[in-house]
């Protein structure tokens, strides 16, 4: 899964390459084996803030597949601030590390279970 969010309405009309580069990680995924028609893009939540998880149907769709062990890897730029509650992002790990979740970002490849 590739999730997609630009943190404000404002930087979504403002900064349209911070959009297009959100996007462009489909070719991440692509890069690390997943099929392109398995790659499903998650952009419910586009200029919302990560700072509470209320609201965000997105990210919710996102806890529940991984958690049903339906998700291989999630793509994201800059994966640590998915969460902007340090104790929501590790429990977010840890959740991925239990159904055996990688998660990806523009610095690499991580395996939450490591």
């Amino acid at each position: 899964m590739v999730y997609v969010r630009p943190s404000t309405p404002q930087q979504v009309l403002l900064h349209p390459e911070s959009t297009r580069l959100h996007y462009g990680l489909v070719s991440r995924a692509e890069a690390y084996g997943w099929a392109s028609d398995r790659i499903v893009v998650i952009d419910d939540d586009l200029g919302k803030s990560g700072a509470t998880a209320v609201g965000r149907v997105g990210f919710e769709r996102l806890v529940t597949e991984v958690s049903l062990g339906h998700v291989g890897l999630i793509v994201g730029h800059e994966m640590s601030r998915l969460d902007r509650s340090h104790d929501d992002w590790h429990h977010h790990k840890e959740v991925c590390a239990l159904f055996g979740t990688l998660i990806a970002d523009l610095d690499g490849r991580y395996d939450p279970a490591q």
